[in-house]
């Protein structure tokens, strides 16, 4: 018989018995999401200021995306692409159309996107290029995340990521991120294949490049016939205040990484968009997933990119984002606890004037949580806030007042 949870410490208790102990959560169990809000088990209502990781861009439960789910998942869920489905042709036209590209291959989680890049990079490597057998290099910049399966912590300069986990993948070059000049110098080895690059490091602390820098990137990338591969797991679908964050340099990704979002936070589902040359490298049986491309992920993703454009969340992203990083630079012209504010859209961060080491951002954020709102650290002293998009502005200003009293008040 499965056990009641009747109180927050009661579920703690037994991940910490019966889980691997590879996640250090905030205190706080929840248990239904509606929206901005979510609720734990005692009742406490909060506003999410994480959104999953940027997995819950429309909102926790969107209607439209739970009745998608509920009409797929009557008919059909899952046939493995050993057979065909009747809703794989039609999300394919649908994404591929939406963004501008050729083709799609679907996969499941953001990792997985991830991965499908850096092979169909490596094949149109041979195929299209004609780099030497296994000499084909891919260049990554420092403080990249794109998960933590082998290939992607190859690429990672985080000890926490690396440390116990050797030996790693060949074939990568690790350059400086917003370093023209050093990927510059790297586009030399004609062996160079691919750059992959997140249009704004995430995990790292909400890092932003200097204006310029994507497109200057991918131009290099051109005159050296090396492909430009934009992950936008955390980036993409309206989040930065653009459709894509790469939108603001005007240029379109060779290869184009999605997830998170991609499903409105209902289950794992990730994308890979390429142009015929690249995508088509790859043949039968080299590479693909059980789950990959399952009727019931594309219903969802459907109606989740629907949903997106119906209710202008990157037009509400940008403007949400102005009004909020216009608020936290008040309080960082205010507080001698706040010195930086970054971000684009609802994707920010705040930095607290201490080091990586201390725990007074983690203390800030359990005290966010003891005043209605969660968010959470990351590399110690940064605090990433990423509400979902349907957030109004009475909402952000709420939101703003919450952080601004609870900073001001921190001792």
């Amino acid at each position: 018989m499965l056990d009641t949870i009747t109180n927050s410490q009661q579920a703690i208790e037994l991940e910490d018995k019966y889980g691997a102990h590879n996640y250090h959560p905030l205190p706080v169990v929840l248990s239904r999401g509606e929206g901005v809000y979510v609720w734990d088990v005692e009742g406490n209502k909060y506003f999410d200021f994480l959104s999953a990781y940027s997995a819950v861009n429309q909102g926790h439960c969107h209607p439209k995306i739970l009745k998608a789910l509920a009409d797929q998942a009557s008919q059909l869920t899952l046939t493995s692409r050993a057979f065909h489905n009747d809703v794989l042709g039609k999300y394919e036209k649908y994404i591929t159309e939406y963004f501008g590209y050729d083709r799609v291959l679907p996969m499941n989680t953001g990792v997985e996107g991830g991965e499908t890049a850096v092979k169909l990079c490596r094949k149109w490597a041979y195929e299209v290029k004609k780099v030497p057998t296994n000499q084909a290099k891919i260049i990554f910049v420092e403080g990249n995340f794109w998960g933590r399966t082998l290939a992607a912590i190859s690429s990672s300069t985080d000890p926490l990521s690396t440390t116990g986990f050797g030996p790693f993948m060949p074939g990568y070059e690790l350059i400086p991120y917003n370093d023209l000049a050093a990927l510059e110098q790297a586009l030399q080895d004609p062996n160079v294949a691919g750059f992959m690059v997140e249009p704004i490091q995430g995990e790292a602390g909400v890092v932003v490049p200097d204006e310029g820098y994507l497109k200057k990137a991918y131009e290099l990338c051109r005159s050296k016939n090396v492909l430009f591969i934009a992950d936008e797991v955390q980036t993409g679908l309206s989040r930065t205040g653009k459709m894509l964050a790469c939108d603001y340099e005007g240029f379109k990704p060779d290869i184009l990484i999605l997830g998170k979002a991609l499903s409105g936070g209902v289950l794992p589902v990730s994308a890979v968009l390429a142009r015929d040359e690249i995508m088509l490298t790859i043949r039968p049986g080299e590479h693909g997933s059980t789950y990959g491309g399952n009727p019931l992920a594309c219903a969802i993703a459907m109606a989740a990119l629907e949903v997106l454009k119906e209710e202008q969340l990157s037009e509400k992203a940008f403007h949400l984002g102005n009004i909020f990083r216009s608020r936290m630079q008040q309080l960082c012209d205010e507080s001698n606890l706040v010195i930086l504010v970054r971000g684009k859209g609802l994707l920010n961060a705040i930095v607290i004037n201490d080091t990586e080491e201390s725990e007074t951002a983690w203390n800030i954020c359990v005290a966010l949580k003891e005043n209605g709102l969660l968010a959470k650290p990351t590399h110690g002293n940064i605090i990433r806030f990423a509400p979902p998009l349907v957030m109004s502005e009475d909402q952000i200003h709420e939101c703003s007042d919450i952080i601004i009293k609870t900073i001001k008040d921190f001792k």
